[in-house]
This record gives structure tokens, C-alpha cells and sequence, in this order.
């Protein structure tokens, strides 16, 4: 049987954990959602979400991993029994269908740092239809995708300290220096000035209810909250951690990292004349021009730089993703670490092959279903259902979970060994207001109005 193993410091959760929440979401999502969301109007909302219904979910996370010393699933029975074991297992289940296309897309973030590096996409004249031949081209993406599960699969095999807490204590301070390093050039680029005022003078007159409803989804998505990752971290965190202070500075620093994101992306952007609210290609059709603009020494440099970054938030949260499945396995089923580590690999792996395969490559896939008014491809249908719909279904089901079952008493039980001062507190009050009240409420409602959206084409708002 294995052993579940721990985590060695304080540092070490805090590296892990915020490694698990920074990922594609922060680097590749979040600038292109602000972007069209109106700058820094998005910013202060999304920020506001973040600390408000982010932060109470993701401690209750944590504080039911640590209390149960165990997966989501072994967590949710202990405390509620099978029927509420059943919530662990859809997040498990959503964490492993995310892992499936998350790897595809971080196979393109690979291959675009490798063909940057190697001056090929900057030779291009047409980076739309470059992409769209690129992501059709499944005999190099296969590669990439395998590789980059191969090197996820390697670091969750060593545990939980030599693998998770020391990739992670490696990581997170090669993405910031990355980004730090990005954003101080972008910044001495002509008419990068212009980027700066869009993300941080805010223009209340374009805050409208989608500005209001795009920021929560993206607090929630950006935080990888509501499918049990941080569960299952916290299970692996020792008593005697103050779990209030560390929770906080993961927030901080996962909030830290789209901020910054931000700051590097429009900058460049601005500097080249492109638009902010260029979408979801904003990474891979518009910035690719702007690394061209710069020539083919310091394109070369800046560009390979970039795409090497989001690489390296991708690893950190598909270390995390891949890691819920194999603590499940190693919990519940008793299996060795080596066993489950290569079993989920595989098995998400080519779970994820119908997700590449939907961007051109076949023609089924790529136009599966339909809703929204459009095609919609096999990625965009798991998408939908396992993030944007799950994540915040789970996080409902986990304030209610801790309200009625777990109770809001044993919550702060929990949060007071290693935070003596916090019984009593003004702090314990609020989250406990939160937990039970505001996080159903708005959890509730962001499910209700996501669902009715995407698959009936009602807005409500």
C-alpha cells in the first residue's frame, strides 16, 4: 500500500497550491477576457469576486482536505456519506475530462515555444490561418501532447514532496521571473503607455451584467476551484499550518499572476496597434505578429520566452489535475503510486485525443454539436460541461456541503489549530456569512444562468 506522504514546509503548500490554481486561465484566458470585457473596469470586478466568493470556497476546500486527510471523494463520504461521495466523484471526473483538453492545449503552448525558438512562426504572414493548420496537424501535436503528460506523469510520480512541492518551488519562481521579464521590456515599447491606461484606468460607463458575469466565471475558473484539487492538496498539509494565512497568500499570488499577465500582454499589444479584444487567439494569432514586429534576434528571444512561460503554468496545474485521480486511486483503491500515476496518464491521454482531433483534423469531431447559435467541436462541448457548467456547480455543492452537513462549527474548528486567534474573530464571522449565505446564493445563480446560456440560449441578464 502506498503511503499518502506530505508536504515538508508551509513554503511548499503555498508553492503547490498556487501552482494548481495558476495556470492557462491566468497567462492565456484572462488577458483576452479583459480585453473584451473593457480593462481595468474588468480588473477591480474580477478582483472583487476573487476575495469574496474565491476565497471563502477555496479555504473550505483546503479545510475539508486537511480535516479528512483525504481525496474529494473519501472526503465528501466521511462526512456526509456515499450519497454525498458521489459530489467528490463528478469533481474528480470533471478534474480528469479537464486534464484531457488542458494537455492538447499545452501541447500548441509546447509546440508554438519550440517553433518560435526556432524561428519558424516568425517567418509566417498569416498567423490565423497558421493556426488553424497547426492545431489540425494532430501527427505533431500527438507528440506534444504525450510529452507534455509524459513530464506531468513524472513529476507526480516522485509524491507529493520531491515531486509536486519541489517542481513547484522550482516553477512558480521561473514564471514570475518570466513575466516580470516580458513585462519590463513591453513596457519601453512606443505606445505601450496606451496598454497601461486600458488595463488600469478603469471606464465605469462599460461595466455592464456580462462584465459583472464574465469576472465571476473567470475568478472561478482562474482559482481551479470547485473540483476538489485543493481537497486533496489540503489533505497533504499538516495540522499545525496556519491554513488562513496560507490560503490568503495563495490567492494573492494566483491573482498576482493574471494581473501581471495583463500588464505584459496589453502593453505588446498596444505597441503593435492590435486590438485588446481580439478573443481567445489573442495568444496564438495576435501576439505571434507583434513577437514578428520586433525583428528576428529579439522576437525570437521575447517570443520563445512567452510561449516557454505558459508552458510552465500549464505544468503546474496539469501536475495538480492529474494528481486528484491518482490520490482517489491510492485512498480508495488501495493501488501503488507508480500504478496509478501510469494508468490516469494514459488513460487522460487518450481521453484528450477526440479534443485534438476537433480543431480541423476531423471534421465530426471539430463540428460536433451544435448550440450557442454555432458549430460547436468535441473540445468546446467538454469545455463547456466540465468547467465552465462543473466548477461552479462544485463550488455550490461544497458551501452547501460545509452549511448543513459539515457544519460551519467544525469549519472553524479546523481553521483555528493552526490560527489560534481566529474563534471569535471578525474573520470567522464573515466567512461563515459567506460560506453559508452569499457563496449558494451567487455559486447558485452563476450555475443556473451558465446552463440556461449556453445550451438554451436564454440571458437572463
Amino acid at each position: 500500500m502506498a503511503t499518502r506522504g506530505g508536504f515538508s514546509s508551509r513554503l511548499g503548500f503555498i508553492a503547490a497550491a498556487a501552482g494548481s490554481a495558476v495556470g492557462l486561465g491566468n497567462i492565456w484566458q484572462f488577458p483576452y477576457v479583459a480585453g473584451q470585457n473593457g480593462g481595468a473596469a474588468f480588473l477591480i470586478i474580477y478582483v472583487f469576486w476573487i476575495f469574496l466568493i474565491g476565497f471563502p470556497i477555496m479555504l473550505g476546500e483546503i479545510t475539508l482536505g486537511r480535516s479528512a486527510q483525504s481525496n474529494p471523494y473519501g472526503a465528501y463520504k466521511k462526512y456526509g456519506g456515499k450519497a454525498w461521495g458521489l459530489v467528490g466523484l463528478f469533481g474528480i471526473l470533471s478534474g480528469i475530462m479537464i486534464l484531457s483538453f488542458y494537455n492538447v492545449v499545452s501541447g500548441w503552448a509546447f509546440g508554438y515555444f519550440l517553433e518560435t525558438a526556432f524561428g519558424n512562426l516568425l517567418e509566417e504572414n498569416d498567423f490565423s490561418s497558421f493556426f488553424g493548420e497547426y492545431v489540425a496537424d494532430y501527427s505533431d501535436n500527438l507528440w506534444f501532447s504525450f510529452g507534455f503528460m509524459a513530464i506531468t506523469a513524472v513529476i507526480v510520480l516522485q509524491g507529493v514532496k520531491k515531486g509536486i512541492e519541489g517542481s513547484a518551488k522550482i516553477l512558480m519562481p521561473a514564471l514570475f521571473f518570466l513575466l516580470l521579464g516580458i513585462i519590463v521590456y513591453g513596457l519601453t515599447l512606443p505606445g505601450a503607455i496606451e496598454g497601461v491606461k486600458f488595463y488600469l484606468l478603469p471606464n465605469f460607463s462599460l461595466i455592464n451584467a456580462e462584465t459583472i458575469y464574465s469576472a465571476l466565471g473567470q475568478a472561478f475558473f482562474s482559482l481551479s476551484l470547485g473540483m476538489g484539487g485543493l481537497i486533496t492538496y489540503g489533505s497533504y498539509l499538516s495540522k499545525q499550518e496556519n491554513i488562513l494565512s496560507s490560503a490568503s497568500l495563495v490567492v494573492i499570488a494566483d491573482t498576482m499572476v493574471a494581473f501581471l499577465a495583463g500588464l505584459m500582454i496589453f502593453p505588446l499589444v498596444f505597441s503593435q496597434g492590435q486590438s485588446p479584444s481580439e478573443g481567445p487567439g489573442l495568444v496564438f494569432v495576435a501576439l505571434p505578429g507583434i513577437f514578428q514586429a520586433m525583428g528576428p534576434v529579439l522576437g525570437k528571444i521575447v517570443g520563445s520566452s512567452f510561449f516557454l512561460l505558459l508552458c510552465f503554468a500549464a505544468l503546474t496545474s496539469t501536475i495538480s489535475l492529474l494528481e486528484v485521480a491518482v490520490a482517489y486511486l491510492i485512498d480508495e483503491r488501495k493501488w501503488s503510486r507508480r500504478r496509478a500515476v501510469s494508468l490516469m496518464a494514459l488513460v487522460i491521454f487518450f481521453i484528450g485525443i477526440p479534443s485534438m482531433l476537433g480543431y480541423g483534423a476531423i471534421q465530426s469531431l471539430t463540428s460536433f454539436t451544435f448550440y450557442e447559435g454555432t458549430s460547436k467541436s468535441f473540445m468546446d462541448l467538454v469545455q463547456d460541461i466540465f468547467s465552465v457548467i462543473a466548477l461552479p456547480l462544485g463550488g455550490f455543492l461544497l458551501s452547501v456541503f460545509i452549511a448543513t452537513r459539515w457544519t460551519t462549527a467544525k469549519f472553524s474548528d479546523e481553521i483555528s489549530q493552526g490560527a489560534k486567534n481566529y474563534k471569535g474573530s471578525f474573520m470567522e464571522g464573515f466567512l461563515n456569512i459567506m460560506i453559508k449565505f452569499i457563496c449558494p446564493v451567487v455559486l447558485g445563480l452563476m450555475f443556473i444562468l451558465t446552463l440556461l446560456q449556453k445550451f438554451f440560449n436564454i440571458q437572463l441578464f
